[in-house]
């Protein structure tokens, strides 16, 4: 569990391929707090750290991971969002992110504003009922708020601090980012359909 909340960004170092899996060596200035078996959201993605080499960790991405984020996308020398997951005994400052995304959304607009930016993205009409004004959505594991909600397409405000301590940075027009919709409505989603049955 997460919050959505950037704890660093890491870098792409290497990148192998075994059948239709990807692993990752991924350096950070975390890197040598991490320990084997951890969870890690990687672009809000929860992966398994597999191996611990200095300030170098090791995740393996599966073919559904792969079909369902961006994470297939990545390349040596892309820059990651890394979040380790949340102590129970702290605040939640983002909202609950489970690190299991749900699909990616596609940038449609950059807007730069005078010490903001706003981003347009469009996403699968199919979740229409999970987007609401001002709701919370995690975009490449960070936890924003939404607003001009409309059926395939949303906008989100940046703050300085956000912009230049995560990869939203890096986003242009037609890059694609994770998304993972707010778990209690889709907990609220799923009940309804239940009792319409």
């Amino acid at each position: 569990m997460f919050t959505g909340i950037i704890e660093t960004i890491g870098i792409v170092r290497n990148i192998a391929e075994s059948g239709t899996n990807k692993s990752f060596e991924i350096e950070s200035n975390i890197g040598q707090e991490l320990k084997t078996d951890q969870s890690l959201s990687h672009n809000g993605v929860c992966l398994t750290v597999e191996r611990v080499e200095n300030n170098i960790h090791r995740v393996t991405a599966i073919e559904e991971t792969l079909k369902k984020s961006n994470l297939g996308l990545l390349h040596e020398g892309s820059e990651v969002n890394l979040e380790r997951c949340m102590l129970m005994n702290g605040r939640i400052d983002g909202h609950i992110v489970q690190g299991h995304v749900d699909d990616t959304a596609v940038c449609t607009i950059v807007v730069e504003k005078e010490g903001s930016w706003e981003y347009e993205f469009g996403y699968n009409p199919k979740f229409a009922a999970l987007v609401i004004e001002k709701g919370s959505i995690c975009l490449n594991g960070i936890s924003l708020t939404v607003f001009d909600v409309k059926s395939d397409s949303f906008r989100v405000a940046i703050i300085p601090y956000t912009y230049e301590h995560t990869n939203i940075k890096y986003i242009k027009h037609g890059d694609r980012v994770n998304i993972e919709f707010d778990l209690i409505g889709k907990y609220i989603l799923r009940q309804n359909e239940i009792a319409a049955n």
